[in-house]
């Protein structure tokens, strides 16, 4: 091992076999304050690790610095629920404190993503405060729930090794393929180590000496790996088993059951005596709440368990409980077609309205939303919106209101992807309409705030930018904490020209959530556009501490490097781009104007080349290789590189200009003199340098009238740097001095 600190793989058959070569290349006074957890998913489910992690440390940081604890709330009480008894949350949202039954908003896929970076932010500072390196060891990660694994492939980039060192244990086996993160990062960013078997490794190894093989099985909340524990588990009779079971559920009750509710007890209770009861409940209880924490692969797998415990022939409300929540997890995780047969199974099945009516509106959500862009089908859609809202008008009167008014929200979503802007705003203001009327005040606020943001949106696709204003505000005073508010009413307000109030909304959506890429970036772009280039540079640096393939980021803080002068800044830049996206063709635009500023035109011209190759449609790789062509005498060559340019772009000064001077180069007066009379009429022009280019194109065609007319405009232009040189060129045109 190296004396330099560095996170470690280990990689071993067992536990057994894993905490051996740990003491070996580790040895426990080397490694500081050490903390061991498991990340076995059957423990604590998602974040299992972390979360055992967490409980150990915040209350220990909150007695020093609660700041810390409350700026994080909201990530370490998603992560970790049992501090609830620690930390008290202080940025609720509408949607975090929706009753079940008023639940019509979830969290999409990259809210993990949020949490774990404020998680590492929070380990980080932790750690910076402990005095002291510190390790923490992450065992069984190859069976942990797919957001302790996204996690973990963040702690192994983002945190420094001197301070906290991470371990993580595996065995040989692949990791998932939702886990490719995460094993790129384990090459990248850790040291393997692989342990040599302790003990051999076939079913009659011998149990722990002095336990029941069986009992300590079950009490390892099935994450043992020794195999004469498994063995004997496996052949000991069923009764004995689900005896064992229901105990072990019942401490976990007693002690822990928030701990364990998404993992062992579950586990427990539909291994017990009585799976189709307890079982089921607990599984369903555990599938829904992955699903309003958007847990979406815990809540698959949950499902699919609680679809197979419930009997749909006695137990229908279960079955399709079951089936709807593992729907809505598969279509955020784009696995469209199994979501899809579900769908259709349960309208097989049944005749209940209710599972035809939420079947045909998740079928309409498919195929509007939820389906790759090219496998969209919006009239399919409709068919099914259409459906379900004439289901909903045959609810019960308790229910039909709210019921139609939902339906119609999905409906509202087609039409616009449709283009029908104006029925879909019709749409949504006639259910708030609706739900103000039926409704008492304080009912359905969730789906209130839906509603408003929606119209919002499109009265904004409507061109009324203030309206939609408008009715951003009232959500955002209806629903404080919610980020992706601020962060779409900035993009409004930046449409209409307030850059203040936009610079004020992406801080506000910064404030109020775990690290947000998008709001960081939004505000760096729009920091560019207003010149500072410090702050754009700040913002899109830590986009890419958060997310190294972000590609805009990366695309434009290479830019803004290289308009700085900052060349290897740039270079860097580029290089890491593209190895994240190889075929960006920005990031090889960019490299081929490094390599004009390193004078090497072959290889700039070879890069603008390549990005046209990959995006024809790249104006700037154009009027760049154009550049080139004029400089190694090809002017046919440039001025169809600009003519391309112009086509994609439409009229533009500098081009306009460029195509001129190339066609003036190659004395083809009448194209030059057509382009800078274009160019001129552009707000965005230079008036005198193009009057003093017009005025030698018309004298080298014969046109000195002209000539002197452009010469006298440009001369008396303010400011102008050509005024001189005009006035002297008129005095040769004239034979006597012109006034200044």
């Amino acid at each position: 091992m190296s004396e330099q600190p560095a996170h470690l793989w280990i990689v071993g058959g067992t536990r057994r076999d894993r905490d051996a070569a740990l003491e070996a290349v580790l040895p426990r006074p080397a490694a500081g304050e050490f903390h061991e957890v498991s990340s076995h998913r059957r423990g604590r489910g998602p974040y299992a690790g972390t979360a055992a992690l967490l409980n150990l440390v915040v209350p220990r940081v909150w007695a020093r610095s609660p700041e810390l604890v409350t700026a994080h709330d909201v990530e370490l009480l998603s992560v970790a629920a049992d501090l609830e008894s620690v930390v008290e949350p202080s940025r609720e949202t509408l949607t975090s404190l929706a009753v079940p039954e008023e639940r019509t908003r979830f969290y999409g896929p990259a809210r993990t993503r949020r949490l774990a970076h404020g998680v590492v932010e929070f380990l980080n500072r932790w750690a910076a405060e402990s005095g002291g390196p510190v390790t923490v060891r992450f065992d069984a990660v190859h069976a942990a729930d797919a957001t302790e694994q996204e996690l973990l492939a963040i702690v192994l980039r983002r945190v420094d090794p001197a301070r906290l060192r991470v371990v993580v244990a595996t065995t040989a086996d692949p990791l998932p393929a939702h886990a490719t993160e995460l094993a790129g990062a384990l090459a990248r960013y850790a040291v393997r180590v692989d342990a040599p078997a302790t003990a051999p490794a076939d079913a009659s190894a011998g149990p722990r000496r002095g336990t029941d093989p069986v009992r300590a099985y079950v009490e390892s909340d099935g994450t043992s790996d020794d195999p004469g524990e498994r063995s004997a588990y496996e052949a000991a009779p069923a009764e004995i088993r689900a005896g064992l079971h229901d105990a072990r559920a019942a401490v976990l009750e007693r002690t822990m059951p928030q701990a364990h509710r998404l993992g062992a007890l579950p586990y427990h209770l539909e291994r017990g005596s009585d799976p189709h009861g307890a079982g089921l409940r607990a599984v369903l209880e555990a599938t829904g709440r992955c699903v309003d924490m958007g847990f979406y692969h815990a809540a698959i797998e949950l499902g699919r368990r609680a679809r197979a415990l419930a009997d749909p022939e006695r137990e229908e409300d279960a079955y399709c409980t079951a089936s709807t929540r593992l729907t809505s997890s598969l279509a955020v995780l784009g696995q469209v077609d199994e979501a899809e047969e579900i769908y259709f199974d349960l309208r097989s099945r049944f005749t209940t309205p209710m599972v035809h009516l939420f079947s045909n509106y998740a079928l309409g959500m498919l195929y509007t939303r939820h389906r790759a862009p090219d496998s969209r089908n919006h009239l399919t859609a409709r068919v099914h919106l259409h459906t379900a809202i004439a289901l909903a008008s045959q609810m019960p009167e308790a229910s039909r209101s709210f019921q139609k008014v939902f339906q119609q929200n999905g409906l509202a979503l087609v039409e616009m992807h449709m283009g029908n802007l104006t029925r879909a705003e019709e749409l949504v203001t006639e259910g708030l309409a609706r739900l103000d009327a039926d409704l008492a005040p304080g009912e359905h606020e969730l789906h209130r705030s839906v509603l408003l943001h929606n119209r919002g949106q499109v009265r904004a696709a409507l061109g009324r930018i203030e309206e939609g204003v408008a009715d951003l505000s009232r959500v955002i005073a209806a629903d404080p904490n919610h980020p992706e508010y601020y962060f779409d009413r900035a993009s409004l307000h930046r449409r209409f020209g307030d850059t203040d109030a936009a610079l004020a909304d992406y801080q506000c959506a910064i404030d109020v959530s775990p690290p947000f890429p998008e709001a960081y970036y939004n505000r760096g772009d729009l920091r560019a556009e207003l010149g500072d280039t410090k702050g754009a540079l700040a913002d899109f640096g830590y986009v890419l501490e958060l997310e190294p393939d972000y590609l805009r980021a990366r695309i434009n803080r290479a830019s803004l490097l290289l308009e700085a002068g900052d060349l290897d800044g740039a270079r860097a830049d580029v290089t890491e781009g593209l190895a994240h996206h190889p075929d960006s063709a920005d990031l090889l635009c960019t490299r081929g104007l490094l390599a004009l500023e390193d004078g090497d035109p072959d290889a700039a011209l070879a890069d603008f080349t390549t990005a046209l190759d990959h995006d024809p449609a790249l104006y700037e790789a154009l009027a760049n290789r154009a550049v080139i062509a004029q400089e190694q005498g090809r002017p046919d060559d440039a001025v169809e590189d600009l003519t391309r340019a112009l086509e994609l772009v439409g009229p533009d000064a500098s081009l306009l200009y460029n195509r001129g001077y190339v066609n003036r180069s190659a004395e083809r007066w009448q194209e030059a003199i057509d382009d800078f009379t274009a160019a001129l009429d552009l707000p965005d022009a230079d008036p005198a340098e193009l009057l003093w280019e017009r005025a030698g194109c018309r004298t080298a065609s014969g046109d000195p009238d002209g000539a002197r007319t452009d010469l006298r405009l440009c001369a008396g232009l303010p400011d102008s740097p050509y005024a001189d040189r005009a006035r002297e060129r008129l005095t040769e045109m004239s034979g006597a001095p012109e006034p200044a």
